[in-house]
């Protein structure tokens, strides 16, 4: 319970910094870039911290993935966040929404540190797991890691390569892992929270179903939240007739084979 008491303050304390940071630069990309920062670092002293039965190298395990995770994913975000030409246009509505960076933006930014507290359980729960010694479920686990890692910064790669050529202009990436999923980064994003349950779950052992609800909520709020639908949105915004002919032959999350 301390371990979570203080990671709930970190989230609070780093989700807020977020605000003051939008609130200054009028760009809402740096919550994202906080958040996986936060969220990673945060989960890797979670797992780091002592507890009884612990085996170490467990511990240590945990702390290392999830922090490639979370500095990758901020740093990335963070470098095309300064890097951008305009603000983030997904916050942009939803500044519009609030009527500006103002309280009502705050508490919804307490809420993506709600769901951080949710992630640094299920790295926890995994690391502290009470067997001696790695075992093939950890090496299992760290696969899923860095196949998800590798996979994310893969996809985003192919992203910002096809941003970068001027020909693109107005058309949609349907190249590389994007000709498979038409939001492969977000899939990958996903894939990092099954390894937790791959690496504690054990049925017998309540404290290993707290791995689980982080992938759950993960899931949702990709699929229906703040992922898939938001960017979606904005795709069909300004591309309408481009983007429904790329969701008519490319799958929303899983990657599949395109249709003809």
């Amino acid at each position: 319970m301390l371990v979570l008491l203080l990671a709930a303050v970190a989230s609070v304390a780093a989700l807020s910094a977020a605000w003051a940071v939008v609130r200054s630069t009028g760009d809402g990309g740096w919550v994202d870039a906080i958040w996986a920062l936060a969220a990673g670092l945060i989960a890797a002293a979670a797992a780091l911290w002592p507890a009884q039965g612990a085996d170490l190298s467990r511990q240590a395990l945990a702390a290392v993935l999830i922090a490639l995770w979370g500095v990758r994913l901020g740093l990335y975000i963070g470098r095309r966040t300064a890097a951008a030409q305009r603000p983030d246009p997904r916050y942009e509505r939803l500044k519009v929404e609030w009527g500006g960076w103002n309280a009502k933006a705050w508490r919804f930014l307490m809420i993506q540190a709600a769901t951080v507290v949710v992630l640094v359980l299920a790295v926890r729960a995994a690391a502290v797991r009470p067997e001696a010694g790695l075992d093939l479920r950890d090496a299992l686990a760290g696969a899923i890691v860095l196949v998800a890692i590798a996979g994310e910064a893969l996809a985003d790669r192919q992203m910002a390569a096809f941003r970068r050529d001027p020909r693109n202009r107005g058309k949609v990436a349907d190249h590389g892992l994007w000709g498979w999923s038409r939001h492969p980064n977000y899939f990958f994003e996903w894939l990092v929270w099954l390894a937790w349950p791959v690496m504690a779950f054990d049925p017998a052992v309540p404290a290993s179903w707290l791995t689980l609800p982080a992938a759950l909520m993960m899931w949702w709020l990709l699929n229906h939240v703040s992922g898939v639908p938001m960017l979606e949105a904005e795709m069909l915004r300004s591309r309408p007739e481009a983007y429904r002919a790329y969701q008519a032959r490319v799958s929303r999350f899983f990657p599949l084979p395109p249709k003809r």
